[in-house]
């Protein structure tokens, strides 16, 4: 096995006040920056909307687009630029507007209000031709057929279609939805220029192009909310049930307390770089709670043993040579994994951006508080219970008070197999 330390001997439970300090700062944060807000930004799944995912031309200019939006009575809605290194000229944004009213036919109706601002704003076409950033295979298929540059006898509507498929390819994939300009057709296999032409004398090109519409109703968000809160609260008390019969009942609140302080921490960082919250994010955040808490079981399962083993040493030098023993395992885990969230937050696209951000900074506030936060309550606990039975016996739990040179009396916990 590959050791990053050789022997390490950090003295973690005597540094535990700075981790509580740290992780209250963290807290504090977090919450300074949601209430800020007025609150945690929950997404379209949540809160239902509609978002309308925009594509232009030219960069856009975000403060026109705002006043544009306010200007046809949408000022209440969010526009969210879009970009990354994998595609940092995207000129994307995406526009969302919050559902007020009831009903498909609300929803329809604020798809059509943000589509007729941005014709408004950006002068779209006045009806006499169509724009080709709009065009579906569909509809260019029908034009090329009806206007046949191709002079074909036979086949025409089949032949048509897999080239207007071709040609609406090569926007979408080469072009980022958005053409510029005509000429560029010629790059298609089986654009003739006649087929050129016809598209350039009966097409306009826009400045933008709608990528995609989603559209949540209020009560489904609202009802997905409550869903995502139960299952979190479920996958906690289900660890705290297993923890518990499979070390002591302090373990498992221990455990639970620290994977439950994770999930603020980074709902804290999600307000404070401005994430919403998302189904994707919720993911993330069980994904969080299971890694997190794979982490802590391994140091505990470690302190179990050590305890049967070193039973002339404090329980607190039980903990911290335990966290040492496994602190190249844990690192080299943790690494590693951060690494690849690391990568899907850099490279994977917008989609992704918020629940790989989850991922990145939850791994990280995991990782540390396996040691810094969980272990450290143990101790403390340990501590507290052990004042004044020196003497005892034993414990309801089945645990054994041991006293010896090195430890002045303290009532060490014994796990069940």
């Amino acid at each position: 096995m590959i050791e990053l330390f050789k022997q390490p001997n950090i003295d973690w439970m005597g540094k535990a006040k700075y981790f509580y300090a740290l992780s209250g700062l963290l807290l504090l944060a977090g919450i300074v920056s949601i209430v800020s807000q007025g609150g945690i930004r929950y997404g379209l799944d949540f809160k239902g909307g509609t978002n309308v995912d925009v594509r232009f031309a030219q960069p856009p200019n975000i403060d026109r687009l705002r006043s544009g939006l306010a200007a046809q009575g949408l000022g209440n809605s969010e526009i969210q630029s879009i970009s990354d290194i994998a595609n940092p000229n995207a000129n994307e944004v995406v526009i969302s507007l919050e559902q007020k009213g009831q009903g498909d036919q609300a929803l329809d109706v604020s798809k059509t209000q943000i589509i007729n601002a941005l014709n408004t704003i950006y002068g779209a076409s006045n009806g006499s031709k169509p724009d080709f950033n709009a065009a579906t295979p569909t509809s260019l298929a029908a034009f090329l057929t009806q206007r046949d540059p191709l002079l074909l006898s036979t086949n025409a509507g089949d032949r048509y279609s897999q080239l207007a498929k071709k040609i609406l390819d090569y926007r979408d994939r080469n072009k980022n939805g958005v053409l510029t300009n005509f000429d560029d057709l010629s790059n298609v296999n089986g654009v003739t220029p006649a087929v050129q032409s016809a598209v350039k004398d009966n097409f306009t090109l826009g400045a933008f192009a709608i990528r995609n519409v989603e559209i949540v109703g209020p009560k489904v968000g609202a009802e997905l909310r409550r869903q995502a809160i139960l299952v979190t609260l479920y996958a906690l008390a289900g660890m705290l049930v297993y923890i518990a019969f499979r070390f002591e009942w302090v373990y498992g609140a221990a455990a639970v307390l620290a994977v439950f302080h994770d999930v603020l921490i980074t709902i804290g960082f999600l307000s404070l770089f401005r994430f919403e919250i998302s189904l994707t994010v919720i993911a993330a955040m069980l994904t969080l709670v299971g890694y997190s808490m794979n982490d802590t079981i391994v140091i505990f399962d470690r302190i179990r043993e050590n305890n049967r083993l070193l039973r002339r040493e404090s329980f607190a030098d039980v903990v911290n040579k335990s966290i040492n023993q496994t602190l190249s395992r844990t690192l080299l885990t943790s690494g590693l994994t951060f690494l690849t969230v690391l990568v899907l937050f850099l490279m994977g696209g917008q989609v992704l951006r918020a629940f790989s951000f989850a991922l990145v900074v939850g791994i990280v506030v995991g990782t540390y508080s396996s040691f810094g936060i969980a272990a450290p309550m143990v101790v403390a606990w340990n501590r507290w219970r052990g004042q004044g039975l020196a003497t005892s016996t034993g414990s309801a739990a089945g645990s054994k008070t041991r006293t010896s040179s090195g430890a002045s009396g303290r009532l060490a916990p014994a796990g069940r197999r």
